[in-house]
């Protein structure tokens, strides 16, 4: 419950991005499908992309700002949050749009702020990132599933790992008390009226420099405490992945893995041929496959609704 939003706003933003993102999901099912009327979906298409511009555009960027401002209380006045808000949605803005002057987004047909220009930004920003995701989905999945990969962990390593912890805690414990001790000298020292001003000058000194130094190594006890506390759950879960991999799931897994280590191997190979020699894939290997389907084993389906369905699939899985 710790790590829960408890934001008004960002749950609001976050329900409101979820509800407009399964909307427009449904509306690519419709349209597969051929549901309600063509001029129905165009309608509901566009209201769609308008309130989504205007979410990914505007509200988000503006909303996020406002979020990062306040977290810094740098600025105390409402009137001074607003404008640098606004002023960084500028700036924001301003790179966003720079951002399609190397693409051939510019069309005559179109104004300036219509809604091709916009989404086809955020098109470039959105390839981008998912193919930045993907990269790390496919390192990770044959990282995360492969047992060639998994860190022998034993109980006695957690116990061992737990036992620095409680002394680093301990540790923290006594700095703190005296710390405590260190503070409550140095009042009652200054409010000595009995020692001359100059004594009271000098211990006050060595004083707040015990103070510091104690205040500066409590803070290290306590950074390293979380750095145990990370290593331990780190350790555990390791445990937990060795004991699944003995599992029926956790071979299949495994086997997944090798799988696609060796599909993303030949994907690299394949990228750097292209690369290399200019080449550019015309057709996807759904594609390939059904029309071998298709065309060489004889089977009489739809192809174009299953092509759909599955471009579908994929963009949803990934």
């Amino acid at each position: 419950s710790n790590y829960e939003i408890h934001q008004r706003g960002v749950q609001v933003l976050f329900a409101v991005t979820f509800t407009m993102s399964l909307s427009m999901f449904e509306l690519i099912i419709f349209e597969i499908l051929g549901v309600m009327d063509l001029s129905s979906r165009l309608f509901h298409w566009k209201l769609n992309l308008y309130f989504a511009l205007v979410l990914l555009i505007v509200i988000l960027p503006m909303y996020m700002s406002y979020i990062v401002l306040n977290s810094l209380r740098i600025l105390k006045q409402q009137r001074l949050t607003a404008l640098f808000c606004f002023l960084s949605w500028t700036v924001y803005f301003y790179f966003f749009w720079k951002l399609g002057d190397p693409f051939p987004i510019m069309n005559p047909k179109q104004g300036i702020f219509s809604i091709e220009q916009m989404i086809s930004r955020v098109g470039v920003v959105g390839v981008t990132l998912m193919a930045i995701l993907s990269g790390f989905g496919a390192v990770n999945c044959p990282y995360t599933y492969m047992d060639y990969f998994a860190r022998i962990v034993t109980t006695l390593d957690v116990n061992n790992m737990e036992k620095r912890m409680l002394q680093t805690l301990d540790m923290i414990a006594n700095k703190k008390k005296k710390l405590i001790l260190e503070e409550r000298k140095s009042t009652a020292q200054v409010s000595d009226k009995e020692q001359g001003w100059w004594s009271r000058l000098t211990s006050s000194l060595r004083t707040n420099e015990t103070v510091t130094m104690l205040h500066d190594e409590v803070e290290s006890l306590e950074e390293l405490s979380r750095q145990l506390y990370l290593e331990i759950v780190d350790m555990n879960s390791m445990r937990e992945r060795l004991a699944m991999s003995k599992t029926l799931l956790g071979k299949y897994f495994n086997f997944t893995g090798h799988i696609f280590s060796g599909y993303l191997a030949y994907k690299i190979f394949m990228c750097t041929v292209n690369i290399v020699f200019d080449r550019v894939g015309k057709k996807d290997p759904i594609s390939r496959g059904l029309e071998i389907s298709a065309d060489w084993l004889g089977f009489k389906f739809d192809a174009q609704f299953w092509l759909n369905i599955s471009a579908l699939s994929s963009s949803a899985s990934s």
